[in-house]
């Protein structure tokens, strides 16, 4: 039995068996790093990547001393975004599903704050956020901290480039607060760090916040992924639009981000390339939350094969099996770079990094040769699944297999033709092969889900 095997942890039966249900046997180099002094109690500073384990590192000591009788928060998730707060808080859910009655609430920006508040009336075990939302909510006096023994920052670099630092920090000093002014629940709260890099910031941060805490870095040669970046040199605007066709039409990704600097350059890209039969999408912080949510949905259910977006935009993001990553124009620093580019080659998967510079600036960098000329006669293939909205979603207490099966029960569809199914407190969103669409349309209009008429449209 290996020493990085699961089971060498004093964890509660319920979390090893639905590990080894999931397939996870084996901890990740992150894992094996910081999650012995996490279930310790100590703090950590740990370097995690997206898709290095670290929601697993942090979500099992947070199950492991979880009181499932006491229906108060007991841990909090600070997160950069919605979508990463989102998806952190679906992972806990998967790794307590064995554990009965336990609540993970998502609280962050874009949704009504009176529902969230109405939700933390009827308890929860586990809060994930963004620093923004929480803080409103503390404001409101609507969410109790007294009984927190845990608190993570997640990706805490991207939280100091959005400037959080302030609401962070607020966060801090009302949890301390709260916990002082109960001396049944008062204690310091174990402390976790999450983050992509060691930046002077993250450590000034962590030398601030934490006590005595366990470093887990990986080494470099650890934790370095399998992807092949390529440079090419390009001039103006027009020679890098022709050079992004060239290497889309060449390397025919699955799915690519491509990266820009500006919104007007997103929206600019995004057209360009949409005149031209791709099967785009554009993501910036000018688009209101609904079209953000819409445009993460559809590109991570293969409805689109590229994306493109601004780096703020695009934090959080987490797709499997990313096939390519194009920074149409170059990150502003080596860290935003690494990030960037660190979205493929996950999970053992190898990547592919396409990096377009105006100028050679001499840092012996190798350029690579442009695709030829010719691919632009090729025609760009169109998205694999197409991706339906149906009216009702958590409120309505719609489950993913409720719509998985409306769509198979009449035999016309079978299970291979349905992607992902997510479903948001208002809606449901399928994705389906794309030359069938029309018929699951028809199949879930004249259907029903739970027992009643939805009204379903393409999205």
């Amino acid at each position: 039995m290996s020493d990085t095997d699961f089971s060498q942890l004093q964890l509660h039966p319920a979390l090893l068996q639905n590990l080894a249900a999931l397939g996870f046997t084996q901890m990740t180099p992150v894992q094996q790093l910081s999650l012995p002094a996490v279930l310790a109690g100590r703090d950590v500073m740990a370097q995690g990547k997206t898709g290095s384990g670290k929601t697993a590192a942090f979500g099992l000591g947070i199950l492991q001393k979880l009181d499932a009788t006491l229906f108060k928060p007991q841990a909090l998730i600070l997160c950069p975004t919605r979508e990463l707060a989102d998806q952190v808080a679906d992972e806990i859910r998967r790794l307590a599903r064995l554990m009965p009655n336990v609540k993970v609430l998502s609280l962050c920006g874009g949704r009504p704050i009176a529902v969230q508040a109405d939700s933390l009336s009827h308890g929860a075990h586990i809060i994930v956020g963004t620093p923004g939302r929480i803080e409103d909510h503390l404001q409101r006096k609507s969410l109790e901290l007294a009984n927190i023994n845990c608190l993570v920052l997640d990706e805490a670099d991207r939280m100091l480039d959005m400037g959080f630092l302030p609401s962070v920090e607020n966060v801090l000093a009302e949890l301390t607060i709260q916990k002082s002014a109960q001396p049944a629940t008062a204690g310091r709260p174990q402390i976790l760090f999450f983050s992509a890099t060691y930046s002077p910031e993250i450590r000034y941060l962590s030398d601030k916040i934490l006590l005595e805490p366990v470093y887990a870095q990986l080494q470099e040669a650890e934790s370095a992924p399998d992807i092949d970046e390529l440079t090419y040199l390009t001039g103006d605007d027009e020679s890098r639009l022709d050079a992004l066709k060239r290497i889309l039409l060449h390397f025919k990704p699955d799915n690519a981000l491509v990266f820009c600097t500006t919104r007007n350059d997103v929206d600019e890209v995004c057209q360009r390339l949409s005149r031209t039969g791709f099967s785009v999408l554009a993501l910036h912080g000018e688009m209101d939350q609904r079209e953000r949510d819409q445009a993460f949905i559809r590109f991570g259910n293969g409805s689109a094969r590229v994306l493109v977006a601004t780096d703020v935009a695009a934090r959080g993001l987490d797709i499997i099996g990313l096939d390519l990553v194009v920074n149409y124009h170059e990150a502003r620093d080596r860290e935003t770079h690494t990030h960037r580019i660190g979205r493929t080659g996950r999970a053992g998967a190898k990547g592919r990094a396409c990096t377009f510079t105006s100028f050679d600036k001499g840092t012996g960098q190798i350029l690579s040769a442009l695709p030829p000329a010719s691919v632009l006669k090729q025609t760009p293939p169109p998205a694999s699944m197409a991706t339906l909205i149906i009216d009702g979603g958590k409120r309505d207490k719609i489950r993913p297999t409720d719509v998985l099966g409306a769509l198979t029960g009449t035999g016309e569809l079978d299970r291979s033709d349905v992607g992902n199914i997510r479903i948001t407190h208002q809606a449901a969103y399928v994705a389906i092969n794309r030359q069938k669409a029309e018929l699951g349309k028809q199949i879930l209009s004249k259907g029903k889900i739970k027992g009643k008429t939805a009204r379903v449209r393409s999205l």
